[in-house]
């Protein structure tokens, strides 16, 4: 019996494939779901499995460009190890009984999950779970990157993983990311003596019995990052599966160093020019691939910086009342409310009733309209592993100092830990981001679109100030304002700051609102 492999669908708005490189030889025998070829599309890599045991007839060559559903090759189901085609009348063997898993023969198809209304493409993080592994129901597999955040993918039916995309790959919403051979009865037994012997005179005809296909063989993410470093796969041994390099081992690898020239004769040693000292130390250098946070932050500050008409104010604030009064207070609120009292509060607070007092600071342009917000959704800007993130604090104006920092505190600790949804980053009507934490000394934060202004925090430095006549050292801390010209006017950006410095200098004006 002859069975036709077809080219399968691997993504929404892929129409058509190319041959990679064939695993396998026309003519050759295949055991089921063996990979016998690599589909390369213009977003991704794929491997084909054999869909049954048989002889390979290959019907495209390596360059091919195929259709999604084309014939790409045969496998004669009656044929043997070794090219022999079986003739025996007699019925094939139920698979069940040559398989301790008990594979259902159903193959589930796993693609990318929508994540977010606007998130489109998000790429592959770390697979978790290995291809060939068996997976359990909501057994979580992989994690996928999008520009926003990180999620997790769990498994959707119980069985044998085969990865589709490779670590690193961008995949549309829809895409095709793995299958799983569906499976009942739970993980596989270990195979049995038939499965075992028919493995066996397979392998026979390879002198070291346990190298295959995938022997020396770079998978798609790993020989993208060898081509970039200028490496050979025969220059490394692979760690994976059969002695397959991997992605990790292509970053491990190192070029080796050349031969050292043969020295010149001593006749020519008078004519060699003189040549720059050697000085001891590294030159290595390394490119890694910019992730979806990366890319989306990059695109959205340059779309700031051309489409707003973005201008900076600065002023200056004395930070001396409130060390004071953080030093008095600081035990009994920590002891009361179980959190620090930190300088985030006072600077949300203060923002909030100058936002309130000056509502084009708190709004943002949309079309030919301005929307103005009577809430202030503060956005706090955070250092993430993975890049900058700016979770919100909803409804600020509304909140206590203790439920401020908490709030801060329950953001910050999801933010490093990649654990922000969507929701906690979406919308804010104003920015706080403090760069004096780094040592800041000033700058020129960039507003976060679509809001209309952001506030810099910077460092705070003990400066000679002259007060009443006196020159006194002070605890002070620059400010900065960026705001967008085109809906915020001088008056307002600079009556907006002027004000928060004051809400500062006299923090007991907050607990009264004067």
């Amino acid at each position: 019996m002859s069975l036709e492999i077809k080219v399968p669908t691997v993504g929404e708005s892929i129409s058509e494939v190319t041959i990679g490189q064939w695993f396998k030889k026309d003519g050759d025998f295949v055991e089921m779901d063996e990979v016998i070829c690599e589909l390369e599309s213009d977003k991704a890599t794929f491997e084909l499995a054999a869909e049954a045991a048989g002889i390979l007839k290959t019907k495209a060559a390596e360059g091919d460009t195929l259709e999604i559903g084309a014939v790409i090759c045969e496998i004669n189901t009656d044929g043997q190890a070794g090219g022999k085609i079986e003739k025996s009348d007699k019925p094939a063997e139920s698979s069940s009984s040559s398989s301790g898993g008990g594979k259902t023969g159903e193959v589930k198809d796993m693609i990318v999950p929508t994540v977010g209304e606007s998130i489109t493409e998000v790429t592959l993080a770390n697979w978790l779970k290995a291809d060939g592994d068996y997976v359990e129901l909501d057994e979580i597999i992989a994690e996928v990157d999008s520009d926003k955040a990180t999620f997790e993918l769990p498994a959707e039916a119980n069985g044998i993983l085969r990865h589709v995309a490779q670590e690193g790959d961008t995949l549309e919403i829809g895409g095709l990311i793995c299958k799983i051979e569906v499976m009942e009865g739970g993980a596989p037994a270990s195979e049995d003596s038939s499965e075992s012997s028919s493995k066996e005179s397979v392998s026979t005809s390879n002198s070291s019995g346990n190298e295959t296909y995938a022997t020396g063989h770079a998978s798609p993410a790993a020989a993208k990052i060898l081509a970039e470093k200028g490496i050979s796969a025969n220059e490394i041994k692979g760690t994976g599966k059969d002695g397959r390099i991997t992605k990790e081992d292509a970053e491990k690898a190192e070029k080796s160093a050349p031969k050292p020239a043969a020295k010149p004769a001593e006749s020519k040693k008078e004519e060699k020019p003189e040549t720059a000292p050697k000085v001891a130390g590294s030159r290595d250098s390394r490119r890694e691939k910019m992730t979806s946070l990366r890319k989306t932050v990059s695109r959205r500050l340059v779309s700031v910086k051309n489409e707003t008409a973005m201008l900076t104010t600065f002023n200056e604030v004395n930070m001396g009342p409130i060390m004071e009064m953080r030093k008095k207070f600081k035990d009994q609120f920590k002891e009361k409310h179980g959190v620090n009292l930190g300088f985030m509060s006072f600077f949300t607070k203060a923002v909030c009733v100058a936002l309130q007092e000056w509502p084009a600071v708190n709004a943002q342009i949309d079309g030919n309209e301005i929307v103005y917000n009577d809430f202030c959704d503060i956005s706090i800007a955070v250092s993430a592993p993975k890049g900058l993130v700016v979770p919100v604090i909803r409804n600020a104006e509304a909140m206590s100092f203790e439920e401020i920092e908490k709030e801060v505190v329950r953001l910050a600790t999801k933010a490093r830990d990649n654990k922000l949804s969507i929701e906690e980053m979406t919308g804010g009507t104003f920015t706080l981001t403090n760069g004096g934490i780094f040592g800041s000394m000033m700058s020129t934060p960039i507003i976060n679109a679509p809001q209309s202004a952001i506030l810099g925090m910077h460092n705070i430095v003990e400066r000679p100030m002259a007060v009443n006549g006196e020159v006194k050292i002070l605890p002070m801390m620059y400010l900065a304002l960026s705001y967008d010209h085109r809906i915020i006017d001088g008056r307002e950006s600079v009556s907006f700051l002027v004000r928060v410095k004051q809400l500062l200098e006299d923090p007991t004006r907050l607990l009264f609102g004067v």
